[in-house]
């Protein structure tokens, strides 16, 4: 059993840990976050360790990032670029509950929570969040650093491409995109591409507006993982 450090310590992190604990497949040492007023204390009885460059320091342990909200989707991929560590030291996460078949692929950093499902031929890249009860069905591509959030159902031969966030309870088409760093709000239906960099709400999903900046300035920088998927 290895070591594991969350990079986080907010909602999602919280989950993680949650499912670190029940897979029992890692030592969980603790969270790592950089605001200071956490250092030294306990969040639902893990500790915070320190910052987030005590990745570096502790260097036998495997580590998760856990970080990103709806207003910030972007922050997993520059906290990837900031370490600069070898994929290896990446852990993947998956609940016991969550139902992977064996033609499909997850890829390191990655975390599946609680009852979701991968039916057939799903490829899942690296540092993707994938929330309890989601539903991504054959052929869909999962790229890096993609969202998705509790109750969310892919039809068959859907691609989400890097970093898209896709919020609670949507549905999207089968066969159809979602652009690079869009996001589509919770509840929406999607019946046809979304392009980059874009925010779509509503059924049928329509466009809102622009993206925030953090990822938007992600289109214009890649962050690179590298490697297979495993």
């Amino acid at each position: 059993m290895s070591g594991l450090l969350i990079v986080g310590a907010g909602g999602f992190a919280r989950e993680t840990a949650q499912a670190v604990r029940d897979t029992g497949e890692f030592e969980l040492l603790g969270h790592l976050d950089d605001n200071p007023d956490l250092h030294g204390t306990e969040v639902d009885g893990v500790p915070v360790l320190g910052g987030c460059d005590l990745v570096h320091e502790l260097t036998g342990a495997r580590v998760v990032i856990c970080v990103g909200n709806p207003r910030d989707y972007a922050a997993r991929a520059r906290l990837v670029r900031r370490f600069g560590l070898p994929l290896d030291r990446y852990a993947t996460v998956i609940h016991p509950t969550a139902a992977v078949s064996s033609t499909s692929r997850v890829g390191p950093g990655s975390v599946l929570l609680a009852h979701c499902v991968l039916t057939a031929a799903v490829q899942v890249g690296a540092h993707v969040a994938v929330m309890p009860q989601a539903v991504l069905t054959h052929d869909d591509v999962v790229e890096d650093f993609v969202t998705i959030t509790s109750g969310v159902r892919l039809g068959g031969g859907v691609r989400l491409e890097r970093g898209a966030y896709v919020g609670s309870g949507a549905l999207v088409r089968e066969g159809t995109t979602v652009g690079a760093w869009s996001q589509i709000g919770l509840g929406s239906t999607v019946l046809g591409d979304v392009p980059p960099g874009e925010v779509w709400v509503g059924s049928p999903a329509r466009r809102l507006r622009a993206a925030e900046a953090p990822a938007l300035d992600e289109l214009a920088t890649r962050t690179t993982v590298g490697g297979p998927l495993r």
